[in-house]
C-alpha cells in the first residue's frame, strides 16, 4: 500500500458543505503534514475543494483559515521541529503563519467536478441521495483513467448498491465521519468483498494519522450509528403519540424528551436530537433504510406531517439551531410544537404541571455533564439504575422502558450482523454521540 502517492491529490465533493468542510479541513492537514517531512520534500500535494456553490467556498476558505491557525497554536511546539531548518522563522507566531500558509497552499476551490477527474482519492460528502451520489460517481469514474478511489460519507446508503449502480468495481468504501467531523472522534468503517486489501489499509492508516477511532459496519442500510439512532427516534415519537391519550402531544413530547436527557443522562433528549439532526434528514434516512427492513415498519406519519409543514430542524450556516419539534432561544429549548395548531406552546405555560407528573429523578442519577467525568461508572450506574427501577414515579418507568428498548435495538444490529460485537454498538454510542453509557449494558 503506496500512502503518499494517493494522498498527494485528493478531491472533496460536497466541500462547502457541514461534513464536506470538516472532511476538507482534516485532509488539509494531514496532507500539509506529509508534505513538511524530510522525505516529501519537493512532492506536489493538492486538495480540490469541490462544491457547487462560489459563495460557499468563499465561506469554507475563511473557516478552514480560522480552524488552522487554532490546530496550529495548539502544536506550535511540535512545529518548531518541523521548521527547524528554517532560522528566519523566530517567533511563535511566525512558525504558526508558515504552518497556515502551506496548509492552504494545498487547497483548490472550484465548481467544476472536472478537478477530481485526475485524483487517485475522492471524498463524497454530498447531501444523501443516493441517486445523485451514483451519478457524480460515474461521472468521474468514466473520465479519470486512475481507477480512483471513493470514500463516500454516507451514513445510510448500502456501499454494494452504489458499487454495483456506478459500476465501480469495489473501488468504494463508507468512510462515515460523525459531525462535526473536526470534533468527532468516531469513523464508521463500512467495506464490502470487492474492495481491494490496499485500500482497506490505506483507510485504516488515513484514520489513524486523523487520531480517529474506526468502529467497522456491515454493509447493512443504517449501518451501527444510523441504525440505533433511527429506531431509537421512532421508539421516542411513538411514546410521546401512546402518551397524548392522557396529554396533549406537545407536553407528551416534553416529557420523553426530558426522560430521556435527565432520567437516563444523556446529552440531549431524543426530540432535541431530532431536532440537531434534521427531520427532514430523518425521515430521508429511514427512507433509504426501509426497502432494506421489510419486516420492520420504519416511518412515522408525525415527522411527515411536520416536515410538510415545513417544521425541518437542523442548523443554520453559523450553527445555531432551527426550530424543529423544539423552538430554540441561545441554543436552548423553550417551546414545543403544537401539531393541531402549528403555533410552538411556551414549556413555562404547562413544565409545572408536567414535571410534577414525571416525578422527581432519583438522586442517584447523575447529570450527564457530572456523568462523563467518572472515571469508574459501575460505580455510580449501577446504584442509579436500581433506584430507577424502584422508584414509582412516572418518569422512571418511561425510562425502564426506553433503557429496554435502546438495548433490545442494539442487541438486535449484532443479531442482524449489522455490528460485529456488541463492544463496537457500544463504542458508536459513546464516541459518536457522546452518551456517558452504551446501551448494551447490565444496568437495567
Amino acid at each position: 500500500m503506496e500512502y503518499i502517492p494517493r494522498i498527494q491529490k485528493v478531491s472533496v465533493l460536497g466541500a462547502a458543505g457541514k461534513m464536506g468542510s470538516g472532511i476538507l479541513l482534516l485532509t488539509a492537514i494531514e496532507m500539509a503534514d506529509q508534505m513538511l517531512k524530510p522525505e516529501n520534500k519537493g512532492l506536489t500535494f493538492v486538495l480540490n475543494a469541490i462544491d457547487t456553490s462560489d459563495e460557499g467556498l468563499s465561506g469554507l476558505v475563511k473557516y478552514v483559515r480560522a480552524q488552522v491557525l487554532k490546530a496550529a497554536e495548539k502544536k506550535v511546539v511540535a512545529l518548531r521541529r518541523v521548521y527547524a531548518d528554517k532560522p528566519a522563522l523566530i517567533e511563535n507566531s511566525d512558525i504558526i503563519d508558515a504552518y497556515v500558509t502551506d496548509v492552504m497552499s494545498v487547497i483548490r476551490t472550484t465548481t467544476r467536478i472536472e478537478a477530481a477527474y485526475d485524483s487517485p482519492l475522492v471524498f463524497e460528502a454530498v447531501s444523501e441521495n443516493q441517486a445523485l451520489k451514483e451519478k457524480l460517481f460515474r461521472m468521474i469514474n468514466e473520465n479519470n483513467s486512475l481507477k480512483p478511489w471513493f470514500f463516500t460519507n454516507t451514513s445510510s446508503v448500502p456501499i454494494g448498491g452504489l458499487n454495483h449502480n456506478a459500476n465501480l468495481e469495489g473501488r468504494i468504501l463508507g468512510f462515515h465521519f460523525y459531525n462535526p467531523p473536526a470534533v468527532q472522534k468516531l469513523v464508521e468503517l463500512i467495506t464490502i468483498a470487492e474492495n481491494p486489501a490496499d485500500m482497506v489499509e490505506f483507510a485504516n492508516k488515513y484514520a489513524s494519522n486523523l487520531r480517529k477511532t474506526v468502529v467497522p459496519s456491515n454493509d447493512i442500510a443504517g449501518f451501527i450509528g444510523n441504525g440505533h439512532f433511527m429506531r431509537d427516534a421512532l421508539f421516542g415519537i411513538s411514546e410521546a403519540e401512546r402518551l397524548s391519550d392522557q396529554m396533549p402531544l406537545y407536553e407528551a413530547i416534553y416529557c420523553i424528551d426530558r426522560i430521556t436527557r435527565d432520567f437516563l443522562s444523556r446529552p440531549m433528549g431524543i426530540f432535541q436530537l431530532i431536532d440537531y439532526v434534521g427531520l427532514d434528514v430523518v425521515q430521508f434516512i429511514l427512507r433509504v433504510m426501509q426497502p432494506h427492513m421489510a419486516a420492520e415498519k420504519l416511518h412515522s406519519s408525525l415527522l411527515d406531517e411536520l416536515v410538510l409543514a415545513g417544521i425541518k430542524g437542523g442548523q443554520f450556516s453559523d450553527g445555531s439551531q432551527k426550530d424543529g419539534f423544539l423552538k430554540y432561544q441561545k441554543g436552548k429549548p423553550v417551546a414545543v410544537i403544537d401539531k393541531v395548531t402549528g403555533a410552538y406552546i411556551d414549556i413555562d405555560t404547562f413544565r409545572e404541571t408536567t414535571d410534577k407528573w414525571l416525578g422527581e429523578v432519583p438522586a442517584e442519577i447523575l447529570p450527564w455533564k457530572s456523568l462523563v467525568k467518572v472515571a469508574d461508572k459501575n460505580n455510580v450506574l449501577i446504584p442509579a439504575f436500581k433506584a430507577l427501577r424502584l422508584s414509582p414515579v412516572n418518569g422512571a418507568g418511561l425510562a425502564v422502558a426506553y433503557a429496554l428498548n435502546s438495548r433490545k435495538t442494539a442487541r438486535k444490529l449484532v443479531s442482524d450482523g449489522v455490528a460485529h460485537n456488541e463492544n463496537d454498538v457500544n463504542t458508536v454510542l459513546l464516541t459518536g454521540f457522546f452518551h456517558a453509557y452504551g446501551p448494551i449494558n447490565d444496568y437495567v
